[in-house]
């Protein structure tokens, strides 16, 4: 248990709280304020013919669905690099592991430009894909890459340090009673990991909805086909239309929102369930 004195290392609960609530009000609160605002200037059918015209809903179908395949990929991708980053040790292991942060250091305007340079009809991967009818830069198939690319640390970062803290000794314990590796990776590993999972897949997932600069360069951005919803609100801004861009934006925002609510509410019923397990 944590003494009186570690609580009063930094200044009193009220400074503290102070600064905290001031930076999220600043930050957080106050950007999504003035959105509401820009909402409450137009009428309910305004809003509804803005959010359900044909071009928004193919900007949705295209962002929605592009952010679920690239979510796929990081949970399948990310599970097996934070395994491989947690139960093995070979050499280049801490490079690795530093490379899977280099897509939150990297600008994702820059993250755009090499993807695209890579899937050109003359770029390294391209050269091989293109000949075989399989074609990346301005397809919805580029756009997932770009999303899976900027978000996928934030599944092997969610589940790495929950993986580090599992006790090996249970898993001996049950391979000595006769279970078989595919049994201790469900019994043991799975139930415990699985909250992290699931929450770093939801950031994943919400990572994606809000991309831009990554998926701007590769996408082609032709409306109906490569247009997502973050550049339909830029191009909505750069008309100074900014109540089209308020009301685009409020979806991407309840969408994530309740993305993230539902995922808590799971990870809770995860942790009592394992709880009463025990």
């Amino acid at each position: 248990m944590p003494s009186s004195r570690s609580k009063h290392l930094l200044p009193g609960f009220g400074l503290t709280m102070g600064i905290s609530l001031f930076y999220v009000t600043l930050v957080i609160l106050l950007p999504i304020a003035a959105m509401l605002l820009k909402l409450a200037g137009m009428g309910l059918p305004e809003f509804w013919r803005i959010i359900s015209s044909r071009r928004a809903l193919a900007a949705y179908q295209i962002t929605f669905s592009s952010a679920f395949y690239a979510t796929l990929i990081n949970g399948t991708v990310g599970l097996l690099l934070a395994w491989v980053l947690t139960r093995y040790r070979f050499p280049g292991r801490r490079i690795l592991d530093a490379l899977v942060d280099l897509p939150f250091a990297l600008p994702t305007a820059v993250a755009g430009l090499v993807l695209v340079t890579l899937f050109a009809d003359t770029g390294w991967y391209g050269q091989f894909l293109e000949p075989n009818g399989l074609k990346i830069n301005y397809t919805q198939a580029g756009i997932v890459l770009a999303m899976a690319f900027t978000s996928i640390p934030f599944v092997v970062r969610a589940v790495q340090p929950v993986l580090e803290e599992v006790d090996e000794s249970l898993e001996s314990a049950a391979e000595t009673l006769g279970a078989n590796r595919w049994q201790i990776f469900t019994r043991i590993i799975w139930p415990t990991i699985m909250p992290a999972f699931i929450g770093g897949c939801v950031l994943s997932f919400a990572r994606s909805l809000g991309e831009f600069g990554a998926v701007v360069f590769i996408a082609g951005n032709l409306p109906g086909l490569t247009e997502i919803v973050s550049l339909l609100i830029f191009i909505r801004l750069d008309e100074y239309n900014y109540e089209a861009a308020a009301a685009l934006a409020f979806v991407l925002l309840v969408v994530a929102f309740l993305t993230l609510a539902a995922t808590n509410a799971l990870a809770a019923w995860q942790t009592r369930y394992v709880e009463r397990s025990a």
